[in-house]
């Protein structure tokens, strides 16, 4: 059990820090963005084709940046069978604010509770879609430092995307997603090699307090995310090249030295956008490029010209969009599944599309690849950093444990519910209307809720917001050896009500149990996981323990 760092390790650094395990979840019901263009009175494809969006998710008031991130949390502990105890930093990346003092990690820490673990570090992290990639440097930098005690740090990205009645109404979108940070990673940071911009603009900011919308300047924003890109791959691409003469080799960096590369996705047309970019800038910055045959072919024209003066070029987008098509198709399309089929979710998107790639391809695929990784943030803040895939594929191996986690990405997406574009502004126009109120219990439906969903069950007159759990499929028939799935209706346990009553929780091994004075009932599920029943078990022991 991780808790306790041998003294062997403490003169050495650990080996390939990186991300163990990860799990995604957005909301159960979404908009079709054709339906969309017909509902907004826009010209056919002008989402679909002009932004490269299909659907795209969205929360009713039933769900808030806090139940997003209980449910990836739990989602993730459950499905990878791991006890709470075994954390020791939470960092959350989020821009969805709905207090100005209380943390979202200290409402996740309820999940906590149980295992008895108050010893663990972190707090949010905030700067537009950026936060969730800070949240992840903190999270690395700990495992890496002095103050690492040998448990896991668990990084949380959330946020819901939502604007006002607009042309940027149909770029939002709505999810989370947790990552388990430890050593000896199936997807280990590249040491040394993060390339990174920082700069003032109010591009993208939010500075009504009681309003979910932002402040945007869409063209200025193009304008930033494609500089920050400009500059944060000049930096890393440098940093690369001093790496590679330490260790004595001569060659050049270009986008081919990565297997995949993923990026924030606001909308999918500007990730291939992104990626032609890219392919400028290694166009410009090689020497003597070859324009008669291979990528470079028929570029000539564009030689001499200055990216910083290139952003709105027609011309150049065009000739180099063009140019990494065979690029797009290998390294970056894939990634933009999660972006495609539900939109933006801001700090989570990259990880979306990380999560994207590693759904849609096998374990050998991704064995010893290079993913390129460029995180970017209004305000503005950009980072492009790399991630090296393990050459262990064999199966039970930790990537081959990965992959076979998010296997069912497809099929979840493909399981939501469809509404319409009425039912959707509806839901937008509820949130806006009750975002910031007090003495409010949330009028959407429970029941169309992914199961094992957390939501929101009421605001009360001091703004203290109170959850509940959604069961998990109870109608399920029981497997032989296992326990069926969670509780009826799973609520935070309130120890000193419980001791004060004298209830205790108890395992539910068979269907129909009825205990009149007996209100929390813990079931453990077996549905997503392939856990052992000892563990269970002893999870059980440990549960009514500390009650």
């Amino acid at each position: 059990m991780p808790g306790s760092l041998p003294a062997s390790c403490l003169a050495t650094w650990p080996q390939d820090v990186g991300i163990i395990a990860m799990e995604i979840y957005f909301p159960s019901q979404y908009v079709d963005q054709a339906e969309l263009e017909q509902f907004d009175g826009v010209s056919a494809g002008k989402y679909t084709v002009g932004l490269g969006q299909a659907r795209m998710g969205f929360c009713s008031d039933r769900e808030d940046i806090n139940s997003l991130c209980l449910t990836v949390v739990q989602k993730l502990m459950e499905r990878n069978c791991l006890s709470y105890d075994s954390v020791g930093r939470l960092e959350v990346g989020t821009e969805t604010i709905i207090d100005k003092s209380k943390s979202v990690k200290t409402v996740i820490m309820q999940l906590f509770e149980d295992s008895g673990n108050t010893d663990v570090e972190g707090i949010d992290t905030t700067n537009a879609c950026y936060g969730g990639t800070a949240a992840l440097f903190n999270a690395v930098n700990w495992v890496e430092s002095s103050s690492w005690d040998g448990r896991y740090a668990l990084v949380v990205a959330g946020d819901i995307a939502v604007y006002a009645t607009g042309s940027a109404r149909p770029t939002g979108g709505a999810g989370a997603v947790a990552m388990l940070i430890g050593p000896n990673a199936p997807l280990a940071f590249d040491r040394g090699l993060r390339g990174t911009h920082m700069q003032h603009a109010y591009d993208f900011y939010k500075p009504d307090m009681v309003s979910e919308y932002p402040m945007v300047d869409g063209k200025l924003s193009i304008e930033c995310y494609l500089s920050a890109l400009d500059r944060c791959y000049a930096v890393y691409r440098n940093k690369i090249h001093a790496q590679w003469q330490r260790e004595g080799l001569e060659k050049r960096f270009s986008l081919e030295d990565f297997g995949y590369i993923v990026f924030h996705s606001p909308y999918c047309k500007l990730v291939q956008k992104s990626l032609a970019r890219l392919m400028l800038n290694d166009f410009l910055n090689h020497p003597n490029p070859n324009t008669e045959t291979g990528c470079f072919s028929g570029l000539d024209a564009f030689r001499e010209v200055k990216p910083e003066e290139t952003y709105f070029d027609r011309d150049v987008e065009k000739a180099f969009m063009k140019a990494s098509t065979d690029l797009f198709e290998k390294k970056t399309k894939s990634s933009l599944l999660v972006s495609n089929q539900n939109g933006n979710m801001y700090t989570p998107s990259v990880y979306g599309c990380l999560a994207s790639v590693i759904a849609q391809c096998t374990p050998q695929q991704l064995a010893g690849q290079r993913i390129g990784v460029f995180s970017y943030g209004s305000g503005f803040a950009a980072t492009l950093y790399s991630l090296r895939v393990t050459q262990d594929h064999t199966p039970d191996s930790g990537l081959d444990k990965l992959v076979s986690s998010l296997s069912d990405l497809k099929v979840r997406l493909d399981s939501r519910r469809k509404v319409s574009p009425a039912n959707f502004t509806e839901n937008l126009k509820l949130r806006e209307e009750t975002h910031h109120l007090a003495s409010y219990i949330p009028q959407g439906s429970v029941e169309d809720l992914f199961p094992g969903t957390w939501y929101l069950t009421r605001v009360d007159d001091k703004y203290r917001r109170e959850y509940a759990r959604r069961p998990m499929d109870d109608d399920l028939p029981l497997e032989a050896g296992l326990i069926n799935a969670t509780a009826a209706t799973e609520k935070f346990p309130q120890k000193s009500i419980l001791k004060k009553k004298k209830i205790k929780p108890f395992l539910v091994v068979s269907g129909n149990v009825k205990e009149k004075r007996r209100k929390q009932i813990f079931q453990i599920s077996f549905k997503e996981q392939s856990c052992s029943l000892n563990y269970y078990l002893k999870q059980a022991v440990s549960l009514s323990g500390a009650l």
